[in-house]
């Protein structure tokens, strides 16, 4: 099948309403290796497709809500040795309620190591660290919602 022949516009367009008509920030769809994700912002809504199809962008209807009724965003934080999200979903930062916490403040990890899960669409995600340091911060509570790109903790 031609890459071309995997982006379904139609199905852009549906999940481009559902987010708009049920107030999500985003949704993401996958079947195979093609994976859609589309975010409303007061911009145009963005679509990313994953396994190197082209990333196409439509125009999204105007927010139902006035634009001084949102709450301003938060400012992303750009500190070195930041990992963020890789998806939206729960953040937990231990494996069960009971249990400690793969890592606190202080910590010393390794590339690899598991830092904490996301849980999106019933799935627990393993966040593993990037690279080896001591952990300096952590931004989110266990059970947190968590963003696409938000800062989860820093290594230094």
């Amino acid at each position: 099948m031609p890459k071309n022949d995997a982006i379904d516009p139609e199905l852009v367009r549906e999940l481009a309403n559902l987010v708009t008509e049920t107030g999500l920030s985003e949704i993401e769809v996958e079947k195979g290796d093609l994976r859609i994700r589309v975010v409303r912002r007061l911009e145009p809504v963005s679509v990313q497709v994953a396994a190197g199809a082209p990333v196409a962008a439509f125009a999204a209807p105007p927010a139902q809500s006035a634009p001084s009724a949102l709450a301003p965003a938060e400012p992303p934080r750009t500190q070195a040795g930041t990992v963020p999200s890789p998806m939206v979903g729960t953040a937990y930062l231990r494996p069960s309620p009971d249990a400690k916490a793969f890592v606190d403040v202080g910590a010393k990890v390794e590339v690899g190591d598991k830092l904490l899960l996301i849980e999106a669409m019933k799935t627990f995600n393993e966040i593993v660290a990037p690279r080896a340091g001591t952990i300096s911060a952590i931004f989110v509570e266990d059970g947190q919602p968590v963003e696409f790109g938000e800062a989860l903790l820093v290594i230094s």
